[in-house]
């Protein structure tokens, strides 16, 4: 079992700089768990010390039942994939992949056996006879993968192996590694600073900051219920627009008031007992940019949900188009907001637009503490 767990792990580096606090983290067995945050977060530091490159100042790791705070790398059973591909440039594509075995003094059946394999699963049978300097950027990294494939460890670890790729090879490689992960049915960590990344590849996301769990959840709940205003703002693309609002509650019903529009909630949204401590007070109003629409339909559903903007920049990616537009109450992540919209709908800079919220979609958060009141 490949399972892993931390328990109240700490890291604190010579000088007293403690990075890593109180980290508690369960990756279940044949899971695949990404560790996402901005830089200095401290997720490549916690891979590091799963893989026991890093040691561990408190605390206690497990890998399936056994304790492994002072287990070399070697004997723990895993392969790490860097975000460099270090490969051995005179050696070609086949030596590179069975280098560990040969080193191990594996039987050299076994290791054609393997690479073979491993090759015919990453599509580079072709090119086994080749070196690095003969290939792509994504063909070397499937090479680095191939490298770990090979000693068939039980857990993958992966720290940010596709930051050196373009996109349009980043897209393919995220295609690959998630079908490896399925194929081979191991346990994947895999460290990555872009959330697109973590939503498109994991079974549950971790979302650090300043070494602390933020959220641990699958990408759905992260998106549909973000526990705080960094998740909310870190999770989705574009990201969410917030802004300053109130929270008015009479005869039984609430409402949030922005500016001039005075929006009720749908029953059910939000328990009274959980806003009702906000009555009269300022929260911070989360609103998607895909939650926003122009259509006539849903103006007559939601007439008080919709905020009356003018077209600062219109970015048309294709399908869709994104509206820029300012907005006084904007808070948290700065900037203009941004509604997603169907680029077929023809708005144009300056364009007067009337954007109607959806307001079974919405989101609210605590000012201070920045939680959320509705999850």
């Amino acid at each position: 079992m490949a399972n892993i767990t931390l328990k109240n792990i700490k890291k604190t580096y010579e000088g007293g700089v403690t990075v890593i606090e109180d980290l508690n983290l369960e990756i279940k067995d044949k899971e695949f768990v990404v560790l996402v945050g901005p830089s200095g977060c401290g997720k490549s530091t916690t891979l590091r010390m799963i893989a026991g490159l890093e040691s561990i100042s408190d605390g206690e790791m497990y890998i399936g039942e056994r304790l492994v705070n002072k287990v070399p790398p070697k004997d723990r059973d895993i392969a790490m994939v860097f975000q460099t591909y270090a490969l051995y440039p005179h050696m070609t594509v086949y030596k590179n992949m069975a280098f560990g075995l040969l080193q191990r003094k594996v039987d050299k059946k076994i290791i054609d056996e393997k690479v073979m394999h491993a090759a015919k699963i990453l599509d580079l049978e072709k090119y086994l006879k080749r070196k690095p300097k003969a290939l792509s950027g994504g063909q070397r990294q499937r090479v680095a993968l191939g490298r770990a494939m090979v000693r068939n460890p039980e857990i993958f670890l992966l720290d940010e192996p596709l930051s050196n790729l373009d996109a349009k090879l980043r897209t393919e490689m995220r295609a690959q590694i998630s079908k490896l992960h399925q194929e081979l049915g191991t346990t994947f960590v895999y460290v990555t600073h872009d959330q697109t990344e973590a939503m498109t590849m994991a079974d549950r996301i971790c979302v650090m900051k300043d070494g602390v769990i933020q959220q641990y959840d699958t990408p759905e709940v992260l998106y549909d219920k973000p526990a705080n205003l960094f998740v909310a703002s870190f999770i989705g693309s574009p990201e969410m627009n917030l802004f300053t609002a109130k929270v008015q509650i009479e005869n039984g019903k609430h409402y949030i008031l922005l500016d001039d529009m005075k929006m009720e909630l749908p029953e059910g949204l939000v328990e009274d007992e959980r806003l009702a401590p906000y009555n009269g007070k300022e929260v911070v109003l989360g609103i998607r940019p895909e939650d926003m629409y122009l259509e006539n339909v849903m103006k007559e559903s939601y007439p008080d949900a919709v905020m009356h903007v003018k077209a600062e920049l219109v970015e048309n990616t294709g399908s869709e188009a994104n509206i820029y537009f300012n907005h006084e109450t904007r808070k948290a992540n700065g900037g203009m907001s941004i509604a997603k919209i169907n680029s077929r709908d023809h708005i144009h800079l300056g364009d007067n637009v009337d954007l109607v919220i959806d307001k079974n979609r919405i989101h609210l958060f605590d000012g201070e503490t920045t939680k959320s009141i509705l999850n």
